[in-house]
C-alpha cells in the first residue's frame, strides 16, 4: 500500500467502530428492552389524543423571518471571535477587512429596521 492509503486506515477503524457500537448497542437495546403493548401505545398518536384538524395549518411568516435573521447574525459572532484571537497578528490589513464585513452586516440590519422585519404587528 501506498503511503496516501495507510492514511485512511485509522479513518475507516473508527467508522467501523462507531458503525459496530451503534449496530450493537440497537441490537442489545431490543434484545433486552421492555415490550409491553397496548392498544393506546400501539395508535398512531402514542399520547392518547385524537388528532383534530388539518395538521396543515399555516404559520405566519414572521417566524421564518426572526429564525433566518437571528442565523445571520449569529454567524457574525463565528467570524468574530477568531477575527478577536488573531487580531494583533492580522494587523491593520485584518482591521479593514472586519470593517468592511461589520458594515454590511450594520447595512443589513438597517435595512431590517427600514423594512419593519422585526416587528410583531
Amino acid at each position: 500500500m501506498q503511503s496516501s492509503q495507510l492514511d485512511f486506515i485509522p479513518i475507516l477503524m473508527q467508522i467501523a467502530l462507531a458503525a459496530g457500537f451503534v449496530s450493537m448497542t440497537i441490537w442489545v437495546s431490543g434484545k433486552l428492552g421492555p415490550k409491553k403493548s397496548s392498544k393506546i401505545k400501539d395508535s398512531t398518536w402514542e399520547c392518547g389524543l385524537e388528532s383534530l384538524g388539518s395538521a396543515r395549518i399555516p404559520f405566519n411568516v414572521k417566524y421564518f423571518l426572526v429564525a433566518i435573521l437571528f442565523v445571520l447574525f449569529d454567524v457574525e459572532v463565528i467570524f468574530l471571535y477568531p477575527w478577536a484571537i488573531n487580531f494583533q497578528e492580522l494587523g491593520w490589513d485584518g482591521l479593514m477587512k472586519m470593517g468592511i464585513f461589520l458594515f454590511l452586516l450594520l447595512v443589513g440590519l438597517l435595512y431590517e429596521f427600514k423594512k419593519k422585519g422585526l416587528e410583531w404587528d
